[in-house]
């Protein structure tokens, strides 16, 4: 039987229909978005952000963990007004851990440490000398630096009503060039750095309750004064009491 004059190209119409469905689906997708509340969207951007990172406390990466580093804590006691802001809290506590990088099994080199408090989230960010946070004798922020507050500021932004403290702090017995410039200021100078990055990347000004640097004067805990591990920035995260 001879073919028909169109024989060649009667798949033609299937490649058109799979296009067809393709488009409406396209449509579909971004008029679900667009309907959904702003903690969908937020999510959905983050993925866009940070493709590599795991919604799911027991991931890092691509990867499911065996042993996902916890979120180290302590129980507090909450009014039922702020449960939705503990609640968000907690998210990002799960997700600067799967976000930014953390090697629980070299202290020496971890560069983030996330910690539950009873009333907030403490995070602290150290300057080690392998992946300097901070430029060498000052207070300016190295591009890796940049990078962690930025992606702490994204997080902290989600969240009004947060309550923020930052604190400076530093190793004794380290030497500082100039007479008149020494750790205590320093480690304002971090405090005040962090400050205006997390400002410019979204977090308002107004949440901010403390700034302070505190020299050498309060190591990490079980650390000794002069461990270089106390050259840190810390973060507290707190939910504002309503006034």
């Amino acid at each position: 039987m001879a073919k028909g004059k169109h024989g060649h190209h009667g798949g033609a119409w299937k490649v058109a229909y799979a296009d067809f469905v393709t488009a409406m689906m396209a449509l579909f997708l971004v008029l679900w978005l667009t309907a959904q509340d702003q903690k969908i969207k937020e999510a959905v951007e983050r993925a866009f952000r940070h493709p590599f990172s795991s919604p799911n406390p027991g991931a890092t990466g691509i990867i499911q963990t065996k042993d996902p580093q916890p979120v180290t804590g302590e129980k507090g006691k909450w009014d039922s007004s702020s449960a939705v802001e503990l609640n968000l809290l907690r998210k990002i506590a799960e997700d600067l851990l799967n976000t930014l990088p953390a090697n629980p099994d070299n202290p020496a080199e971890q560069s983030v440490k996330v910690d539950l408090l009873p009333d907030g989230v403490r995070i602290s960010v150290f300057d080690r000398n392998k992946k300097p946070v901070f430029e060498d004798g000052d207070a300016t922020l190295t591009a890796y630096g940049r990078w962690v507050f930025e992606t702490i500021a994204w997080e902290l932004s989600r969240g009004k009503r947060f309550q923020i403290e930052l604190e400076g702090h530093s190793e004794s017995g380290r030497e500082i060039s100039s007479e008149d410039y020494g750790l205590w200021e320093l480690t304002s100078d971090y405090a005040n750095t962090v400050r205006r990055l997390l400002v410019k990347s979204g977090v308002a000004d107004t949440q901010f309750a403390k700034v302070a640097g505190h020299g050498a004067s309060r190591p990490a805990p079980g650390k000794q004064p002069e461990d270089p591990t106390n050259r840190r920035v810390t973060v507290f995260v707190r939910i504002a009491k309503e006034k």
